[in-house]
C-alpha cells in the first residue's frame, strides 16, 4: 500500500533505492552548492530574457526591476509573473529569445480554449530536456536496457516525444505506442514485455479494463513501474492501479510552457512526494488569490522560471497547479513539491462551495460496487447551478446495490465537501474514456 508524503511506503516491485554512485553528479550536490548553481543561472536568464524578448524588456520595465537587481534567489519575487494569456497574447513566436534558424523544435498546446500556447527548443534545450526525462525515469525504477511504453499522445502535445527522447538518453528500448487503440496497446504489452509504461493515470485504468475484458490479468503482465502524469490524480487511485496491475506506480510533473514532461519526478523508493530538477527550474508557491510568496509546506499556486531554457525563457509562469513545497528526501538537495490534486482554473463554485474533482474521485474510489470511471456535469435549472456525478457501476453490481452507493456518494460529498449533488450510477462501459489528458467536468450551462 502506498502513503501520504509523510510515510515511507517500499516500492512493489524494483526494491530498493539507488546507490548514490548511480545518481548523476548534480543530483549528490549539497543544498549550497545547488542554490549557488540556481543563483547564476537565474541571473543568466533574467538578462536573457530581458535582452531577447521585447514582452519582458516591457514588462520588467513596466515594473521597475531590471536583471541586475537579482542578487540572491529571493530577488525573484521582485519581478513579474507570466500567464498562458501572456503566450496567447504573443503567439506564435513572440515569447522566443533566439533566431527562428536556432529553433529545433516547437510543441504546442492544443488551443481548445483559445489560441495555442506555443514553445520551442533549441538543441541544447532538447538534450537538457532529454536528460531531466532520462532523470525522472532512473527515479522512478528505469535503467538501461529497460523497454519502455509510452502510450502518452505524439505530436505537438510533449508527453509523447518528451517521455521517448528521456528514455532513449536513458539507454532504454522505446515502444512508442502512443494514444488509442487499446485492445493494440494491451497485446504490445503482453507480447513485447515492456517493464515501464508511460501515461496519464485514467487511461492506465481503461488500459486495465482492457486487459481484464481480454481475459488478462493485469497483474501478470511484464509492467513493473508506471510513470504517469499530464492530469492531476489521488493516493485512491494510485492504490488502486497498484493494486490491480501489481506496479509501482510513481508520478511525474511537467507542462509544455516549461519544459514538458519531465520538470519533477516522485522516487519510487519513496513515493512521497516529486523532486524539482531543482538546477533546471526553479519553484515558487503563492497564494492564488492574493499573489503573496508562501512558506515551503504550505498549498498554493505553483510557479516556475526555467534556468537553463535558450528559445523560450520563462519567468515566474503561474501554472494554476495547486500544491505545497516540502524538503527533499531521496534527493536531499532538491524540494520535492506534493502531488498536484488539483488546479486553480478547474475549481468548480457550486452555490458558494468550491469543489475540485479529486474531491469527488476520492469518494468514488472508495465506494463499494463502482468502477473509477466517473464525470461531473454541470447544468443549470432555474437559474440555479446543479452538479450531477455520473459513474460507472461494476459489471457484477447487483441493481440494488446502486441506490445504495448512489446514496453514499451524495451523502459523503455532502458531508465532506459541503455541497448537494446528484448521483446517477450508470451502466458499465457507458462513459467516455480518456485517450489523453483527462477532462472530467462536461459543463453543459447556457453561456451568459
Amino acid at each position: 500500500m502506498t502513503t501520504m508524503h509523510n510515510e515511507v511506503p517500499s516500492a512493489r516491485r524494483l526494491g530498493a533505492a539507488p546507490p548514490v554512485d548511480d545518481l548523476s553528479p548534480v543530483e549528490r550536490l549539497s543544498t549550497d552548492e545547488l542554490r549557488a548553481l540556481q543563483l547564476k543561472r537565474l541571473q543568466w536568464t533574467l538578462h536573457h530574457a530581458y535582452a531577447n524578448v521585447p514582452f519582458y524588456r516591457k514588462k520588467f520595465d513596466e515594473t521597475g526591476v531590471h536583471p541586475d537587481d537579482c542578487r540572491e534567489l529571493g530577488d525573484i519575487e521582485k519581478f513579474p509573473f507570466t500567464t498562458k494569456q501572456d503566450l496567447r497574447d504573443n503567439y506564435p513566436f513572440g515569447m522566443f529569445a533566439v533566431p527562428q534558424d536556432q529553433v529545433r523544435r516547437v510543441h504546442a498546446s492544443s488551443g481548445t480554449t483559445g489560441k495555442p500556447t506555443v514553445v520551442g527548443y533549441t538543441e541544447s534545450d532538447l538534450d537538457a530536456w532529454a536528460t531531466v526525462v532520462a532523470r525522472s525515469i532512473f527515479a522512478a525504477g528505469g535503467r538501461p536496457g529497460h523497454k519502455v511504453h509510452i502510450s502518452y499522445g505524439y505530436g505537438l502535445f510533449t508527453g509523447g516525444l518528451g517521455a521517448h527522447y528521456g528514455a532513449e538518453k536513458l539507454g532504454a528500448t522505446v515502444i512508442p505506442a502512443s494514444g488509442g487503440m487499446t485492445a493494440r496497446q494491451a497485446q504490445i504489452i503482453n507480447d513485447f514485455r515492456p517493464e515501464i509504461i508511460m501515461v496519464t493515470p485514467s487511461y492506465m485504468l481503461t488500459l486495465l479494463d482492457e486487459f481484464e475484458r481480454q481475459g488478462i490479468d493485469p497483474r501478470s503482465t511484464s509492467l513493473k513501474v508506471g510513470i504517469f502524469g499530464a492530469e492531476p490524480w489521488t493516493e485512491q487511485m494510485r492504490r488502486e492501479i497498484e493494486e490491480r496491475a501489481n506496479i509501482d506506480a510513481v508520478d511525474i510533473y511537467g507542462l509544455s510552457e516549461v519544459m514538458g514532461p519531465g520538470v519533477a519526478q516522485e522516487a519510487v523508493e519513496t513515493k512521497d512526494g516529486l523532486h524539482i530538477w531543482e538546477d533546471h527550474f526553479y519553484p515558487e508557491v503563492i497564494d492564488a488569490i492574493d499573489d503573496v510568496p508562501l512558506a515551503d509546506g504550505t498549498t498554493g499556486e505553483l510557479l516556475f522560471t526555467s534556468l537553463t531554457k535558450q528559445a523560450l525563457p520563462i519567468i515566474r509562469y503561474r501554472t494554476r497547479d495547486l500544491t505545497a513545497l516540502r524538503p527533499g528526501t531521496a534527493r536531499p538537495a532538491f524540494r520535492r513539491m506534493d502531488k498536484v490534486t488539483g488546479r486553480s482554473d478547474d475549481m468548480i463554485i457550486l452555490r458558494g462551495v468550491n469543489i475540485f474533482p479529486t474531491q469527488i474521485e476520492e469518494i468514488v474510489l472508495d465506494t463499494a460496487d463502482l468502477s473509477p470511471h466517473f464525470q461531473l456535469r454541470l447544468t443549470r435549472e432555474d437559474r440555479m447551478d446543479r452538479l450531477t456525478v455520473l459513474v460507472e457501476a461494476l459489471p457484477e453490481t447487483a441493481p440494488e446495490r446502486r441506490g445504495h452507493a448512489s446514496a453514499e456518494i451524495a451523502d459523503r460529498v455532502k458531508d465532506g465537501v459541503g455541497a448537494s449533488v446528484g448521483v446517477e450510477i450508470v451502466d458499465p462501459g457507458s462513459l467516455e474514456r480518456s485517450v489523453g489528458k483527462l477532462h472530467r467536468v462536461n459543463d453543459q450551462r447556457p453561456r451568459d
